[in-house]
């Protein structure tokens, strides 16, 4: 079955995330940093879209965009070609330098793009990098704290300040301090998603497709596939067997599987206690497994596709 397609008009809202194909390192040293920001520069000038966040990790991107005329897959496809022509040549390497499939959340702004700012630009503290957001160079939290001349800037922040205060000094302030409350934005937060593309209540999926934007299914279609389909699909897409996953090994990757199949069976509309009597496995195990989707949201994707793939076989 084909990739759900992308939700895509004039003013959408989404949280970008890009990674290096299988993990790999996509920034290798500070020019590295340096080109990336420039090409997103370039196209922004070019497509008119607002870039309110971002940080560049050293396998991986995350970005705030909000479109204008230009649909993000465009803009995604232009500066992902850019970067890897400019990469391969430097490092004399071939090939695909991205994830083949960049993740792509819809969001709802009202809502979400203070969360989502905070979330963005305190990567690198939950990555361990650095024990303070001002301290980390490749994210746009500097242009927040800081005045800068406008030609330095190429993030839109007047309104992500403006929430704060009219005055830009007081509402710098006012960020900083948001930005270092106690309070974490968590994972489950910003990847609890409708349909897998989606970041909002209900209200907002409807308001969506009663423009017409695209059909949206309900995150947990109730059982569509058995527990015994998802567990093929795990087989398919990863070769681990069932009898691996229910055995007591710790295999990284059989363990890894364990938290995929838990969280593919959540998705349609199973039980923590039904998923842990399947696998055999404490539900209070699996319990922890159903919290780290945000980290395994491309495991997930893989193998639905594998379960959707061997259902149509039969059908």
């Amino acid at each position: 079955m084909a990739r759900k397609p992308r939700i895509e008009f004039h003013g959408a809202f989404y949280h970008v995330i890009t990674r290096g194909n299988q993990r790999q390192k996509i920034f290798k040293d500070k020019q590295d940093y340096i080109r990336y920001l420039a090409i997103l520069s370039d196209y922004k000038e070019r497509y008119k879209y607002f870039l309110y966040a971002y940080v560049l990790m050293n396998n991986h991107v995350h970005l705030l965009i909000q479109t204008q005329e230009t649909p993000l897959s465009k803009i995604l496809q232009g500066i992902n070609q850019r970067y890897t022509i400019y990469f391969n040549r430097k490092y004399k390497t071939i090939g695909h330098l991205f994830q083949g499939r960049y993740k792509a959340i819809l969001c709802d702004k009202d809502e979400y793009l203070l969360t989502l700012v905070k979330y963005i630009h305190n990567n690198p503290v939950r990555a361990g990098i650095t024990k303070e957001s001002d301290k980390y160079e490749w994210s746009s939290h500097r242009f927040y704290i800081e005045k800068h001349g406008r030609e330095d800037v190429i993030i839109d922040m007047d309104q992500v300040l403006g929430m704060f205060s009219g005055g830009k000094a007081k509402a710098r302030r006012l960020y900083s301090a948001y930005m270092n409350e106690g309070e974490e934005v968590g994972k489950e937060d910003i990847y609890s998603t409708i349909d897998q593309r989606i970041l909002g209540d209900e209200r907002f999926a409807e308001k969506v497709i009663e423009e017409g934007k695209t059909e949206v299914i309900s995150a947990k279609r109730l059982k569509e596939y058995t527990l015994g389909e998802i567990a093929i699909g795990i087989k398919d897409a990863y070769g681990i067997t069932l009898k691996q996953i229910r055995n007591k090994g710790k295999d990284r990757e059989i363990m890894m599987c364990r938290k995929i199949f838990s969280l593919v069976a959540r998705e349609y509309g199973y039980k923590g206690k039904e998923i842990s009597g399947y696998i055999q496995k404490d539900p209070a195990v699996v319990t922890r497994y159903l919290k780290v989707k945000g980290e395994l949201w491309g495991g997930i994707e893989r193998v639905i596709e594998r379960i959707r793939a061997n259902v149509n076989k039969q059908v």
